[in-house]
């Protein structure tokens, strides 16, 4: 519609112009009077005629007073028959000059041919308007099927390289491989190795898998071509099959190249699990994919790459050895490598000479690529609204504590019980955390409103977990149900803002069980198993394989760790009450608390003791870690009171 507008503008403006210069050439006529043929031959008769100018069937007439008349007359009749017909003589013509002016063949066509050409040439341009236009619907509408995936052409100037991605050493001497398969593959196919069809790169959202791929290609110099998994899905059948072939013939005129399939989950997931059937339209374009990876020439030079944050639901022949021969996953990055990604973001921002980014990595464990680069971005967005041309240490902390827990809400403001009550919660976490050894040391105390907790309390590791022991957990749990515990001791009530608490305790509380196997009255095992629906991607039920005896057992397990929990903080927040009331009279004058400060309060933290409980082993059979390490990301789920939101999902340290 909005095409057929414009063309009518245009054909109407055209329409215009001719019409205006038609108008031009024939408007000067008609301002001079007209005066009939016979009249004309009574005042050559008088002798009131001063001059004639014979312009084809127009005559100008020129009288002796000076005016000016415009005549018309019969065409193919001459003057002197004109005289003859009024009988007039001849002679009367002699004092008067006369002028045949000759016909050009432009007047002829403006004046004759062009009032009957207008209308055929407009209805012909308008028709020309339509033809085009319908056969550019007519090429949109064969190029549907063609691929829609954007090249990425060869730059030395802007290319990304491995030198552009910090951390991820594994990771990137795994991808060299490729990079040599890329630049010398004689030197492979001399030897009878085959250069690898597909490399799968997984790991957690913002963990550089796009960026990973883009260096891939840019340290081999090859041609990049990037497409979304949604991007071949369409509603009509058969659109996602033809986008493949589209897509691997352009690739194998440009190869050696790489083909890079963006959350390739949308369409690898697996097969008989849809909602549609076998007939599926992803499951046509899944089939197009295996076959295109399974058939094209292998030393052809085309590597397909695909990046997903959920393997666990892909179909087991993308998996197959010949489709993605490698697997490489990308963790978070460690204290090293956050710090090392920093300064590639820091590298164009004006950062003060006093800045030490290894100690805001300290403050980051559990952050990954995309978080950092946020945090960078938020500092210095928030050094120019503070008009400051250097980014500072108090940006970066802000803004560490903004990606976790969103803006201040300083217009949010609490009653004096309500703040007198956040206080004390936040100073029972605190407390509990800091005088407990296996509890992770606090870092800051705040009952300032952020994002949609009232106060918080920010506690982070020494150093990077990838396993946590059964003691940590039991610390934790403490420490998550001290603020309902003093809340209770100081006030005889409780609120809504420990809501959050408990349910994240309760909640560690049933992975002790269940999936740690770190129960006290069972063996060393798991309970239950959980059936996901695979074309979704979420979980929809659990599958119980222990009789309802069991859970019973299970419901005491969890009800006992609770309580040893709510033991242990009523211990230490009695034992400590100086301490706290210390901490909250600070809390209420500043509302913030440091690490520092804080510990010229409480004391120097005590050191870890040993415990009769062991850590969490690596699994020597499988070499496979514990679920616990993969989920422990403390800095970004601090320990908050939503005393204001008693409705908001809850998170915890």
């Amino acid at each position: 519609m909005k095409n057929l507008l414009k063309n009518f503008a245009i054909f109407f403006f055209i329409f215009l112009v001719i019409a205006g210069i038609f108008s031009t050439y024939t408007g000067t006529r008609e301002r001079i009077p007209q005066k009939d043929i016979g009249a004309l031959m009574q005042e050559i008769k008088e002798g009131k005629v001063q001059s004639i100018t014979i312009d084809g069937n127009q005559l100008s007439v020129t009288t002796t007073d000076g005016a000016h008349l415009n005549v018309r007359k019969e065409d193919n009749e001459s003057l002197s028959t004109l005289l003859k017909n009024y009988n007039i003589d001849s002679k009367l013509l002699t004092p008067i000059r006369i002028e045949v002016k000759e016909v050009s063949s432009l007047s002829w066509w403006l004046g004759t041919l062009l009032p009957f050409i207008i209308p055929f040439l407009a209805i012909g341009l308008f028709l020309w308007i339509m033809m085009r236009q319908a056969q550019g619907m007519n090429n949109r509408a064969m190029m549907f099927g063609q691929s829609a995936a954007r090249e990425v052409q060869k730059d030395d100037k802007n290319r990304t390289t491995f030198k552009s991605v910090a951390g991820a050493k594994e990771a990137k001497e795994e991808l060299q491989e490729i990079v040599e398969f890329l630049k010398s593959p004689k030197k492979f196919a001399a030897v009878g190795a085959k250069i690898p069809k597909g490399v799968l790169l997984m790991g957690s959202p913002g963990t550089g898998k796009t960026l990973m791929a883009r260096a891939v290609a840019g340290e081999a110099n090859v041609p990049f071509f990037h497409i979304s998994g949604s991007e071949f899905v369409e509603m009509f059948v058969g659109v996602g099959a033809s986008r493949v072939r589209s897509l691997f013939q352009k690739a194998k005129k440009s190869a050696p190249c790489i083909i890079f399939m963006d959350e390739i989950d949308a369409v690898g997931r697996q097969r008989g699990a849809g909602l549609g059937g076998s007939h599926d339209e992803r499951e046509q374009t899944l089939n197009q994919i295996l076959v295109e990876m399974d058939g094209f020439d292998p030393n052809s030079g085309v590597i397909v790459i695909a990046a997903t944050n959920r393997p666990d639901i892909l179909d087991p022949a993308l998996l197959r050895p010949g489709r993605f021969d490698r697997r490489v996953t990308l963790d978070l990055p460690d204290i090293k490598d956050r710090e090392a990604i920093l300064k590639i973001h820091a590298q164009n921002k004006p950062i003060d000479a006093d800045v030490m980014l290894k100690r805001v990595a300290e403050r980051t464990p559990g952050f990954s690529g995309a978080d950092l680069a946020n945090l960078m971005n938020e500092a210095a967005i928030l050094a120019a609204r503070r008009n400051k041309k250097t980014i500072g240490e108090t940006e970066l902390y802000e803004s560490v504590e903004k990606v976790l827990l969103g803006p201040e809400r300083k217009s949010h403001l609490l009653s004096e019980k309500e703040r007198a009550i956040t206080a004390y919660h936040e100073a029972g976490h605190a407390t509990v955390a800091h005088f407990l050894p296996h509890a992770d040391p606090v870092h800051k105390v705040s009952i300032i409103s952020r994002g949609r907790a009232a106060g918080y309390t920010l506690k982070l590791p020494i150093e990077d977990k990838k396993m946590q022991s059964r003691a940590e957990f039991i610390d934790d749990i403490a420490v998550m149900v001290a603020g309902h515990i003093i809340e209770k001791e100081i006030f005889g009530d409780v609120t809504t803002g420990a809501s959050n608490d408990l349910k994240n305790a309760t909640q560690l509380a049933r992975k002790l069980i269940m999936d740690y196997g770190m129960a006290e009255s069972f063996p060393p095992r798991t309970f239950g198993s959980h059936e996901d629906m695979i074309f979704l991607g979420r979980e929809i039920s659990e599958q119980r394989d222990y009789s309802e005896k069991v859970a019973e057992r299970i419901d005491a397990e969890i009800e006992t760790l609770i309580r040893n929990g709510v033991t242990t903080a009523k211990r230490i927040i009695t034992e400590e009450r100086a301490t706290v009331e210390k901490i909250v009279k600070v809390l209420l004058e500043k509302e913030t608390i440091e690490r520092d400060e804080f510990e010229k309060i409480c004391g120097k933290k005590p050191p870890p003791v040993a415990t009769a409980v062991g850590g969490v082993p690596k699994n020597a059979a499988t070499g496979s870690r514990p679920e616990a390490g993969k989920a422990r990301k403390l800095p970004v789920k601090p320990t908050q009171t939503g005393i204001t939101t008693p409705a908001t999902p809850p998170t915890n340290g």
